[in-house]
């Protein structure tokens, strides 16, 4: 009985070291997800022209990129701070009349929209800022590629909206002040239809593959551009996402994501083409650090909840869910074989005791005249 229940414990001993390796080697794979990946491979320093290929050296050239205020950063939500303070974002002059003219260019990083002045934050923020330009960063045929994340959770693509504060006479002068810029960022999802909106920029993409094209396009509504709610959202002080990543952005991140079509979304990764005349894709930075930076989000969220996931226009989560809890397979299973093991243990533990408890018995003097046979050892292998 004791070499079963002995055999029982090493086995119960053994399942349970193996899940916590199981679970250790996918938490290291998840906090290295992309290391790895082809637009990671470093050239090396010294580049006076910065690419997305040597990104680990841009602080090298460019000091701010090495510093503890860089964006883009992982949304935990269960750390999120609610703030009431956080008013609806509020937008004025978005709409533009076809007869106005936008420059749409390809600078070998993004694809590129020139705003007029007369676009601008009126509320959510303490001041006003204008706008400057928009771009969009994506990942690729096979990988999602937003710049920032929520929970760990990559989208298909990211867009940006750069504005600058009315304070300053230009966007040059302002991007050096703390509080010179203010970006509005909207997490891009694949849905069943298109949109007419991202379809004005992308229907031109074929005329600016190259680094340095660019074509005038007809003016439209850029608030369509970006979620329906502009309620709901989280804010934090960060950077410029690429070289010279100055520390001067207020960011605002929305809730709620954006739908392209299949086809609008393949458009985008695979039209362009990058300074070294290679497909332009995964043109995103990777998480930074927030080295005790604040969160705020203007909405109330749950840990355990996931109606507060980033969701699409129809009001749907937008992708696969994931819950804010940590608590994962691996841990249930962790917990599993701990209880059946300290059961075990138990149980062997009680079987001891009750087996010397009984050749006590034996020792004494009343059982005197018992006689006893050595142990034999048995190999238990």
């Amino acid at each position: 009985m004791s070499r079963v229940a002995l055999r029982v414990s090493l086995l119960l001993l053994l399942l349970l070291l193996l899940a916590d390796l199981g679970r250790a080697g996918t938490e290291f794979d998840q906090e290295h997800d992309g290391e790895d990946s082809p637009h990671s491979r470093e050239k090396g320093p010294g580049h006076s022209h910065w690419s997305y290929e040597d990104r680990d050296y841009w602080g090298q050239d460019y000091l701010d990129c090495a510093d503890n205020m860089q964006s883009p950063i992982n949304i935990d939500m269960a750390k999120t701070i609610f703030s009431p303070q956080l008013r609806p974002i509020q937008l004025s002059g978005y709409s533009l009349p076809a007869s106005d003219r936008l420059r749409l260019r390809n600078n070998g990083h993004t694809v590129l929209l020139e705003l007029p002045e007369s676009l601008a934050i009126t509320g959510g923020y303490a001041q006003q800022y204008r706008a400057a330009q928009l771009h969009l960063h994506w990942g690729s045929p096979s990988g999602p590629g937003s710049e920032h994340t929520i929970n760990g959770r990559r989208f298909a693509a990211e867009i940006h909206v750069v504005h600058y504060n009315t304070k300053y006479d230009s966007f040059s002068e302002a991007m050096v002040y703390p509080d010179g810029l203010a970006v509005l960022g909207a997490f891009l999802e694949v849905g069943p239809r298109e949109n007419p909106y991202y379809q004005e920029i992308l229907k031109h993409l074929s005329k600016i593959q190259r680094e340095g094209e660019e074509v005038l396009v007809p003016g439209f509504n850029i608030a369509g551009l970006l979620p329906a709610n502009l309620k709901l959202y989280f804010h934090y002080n960060g950077s410029l996402t690429t070289p010279p990543c100055f520390q001067t952005v207020k960011w605002t991140v929305f809730n709620q994501t954006v739908l392209l079509s299949h086809d609008q979304m393949l458009t985008l990764v695979t039209s362009l083409r990058n300074d070294d005349s290679k497909p332009l894709q995964n043109n995103y930075r990777l998480v930074q650090g927030l080295h005790g930076r604040r969160v705020l989000a203007s909405f109330q969220t749950t840990l355990l909840s996931e109606k507060h996931l980033p969701s699409d226009s129809d009001g749907s989560a937008g992708g696969e869910r994931h819950s804010s809890s940590s608590f994962h397979a691996g841990d249930v299973l962790a917990v599993l074989f701990g209880v059946l093991f300290a059961i075990t243990a138990l149980a062997f533990l009680l079987y001891i005791y009750k087996h010397r408890s009984q050749n006590a018995r034996l020792d004494s003097p009343t059982k005197s005249k018992v006689i006893y046979t050595a142990a034999t050892t048995e190999n238990t292998a």
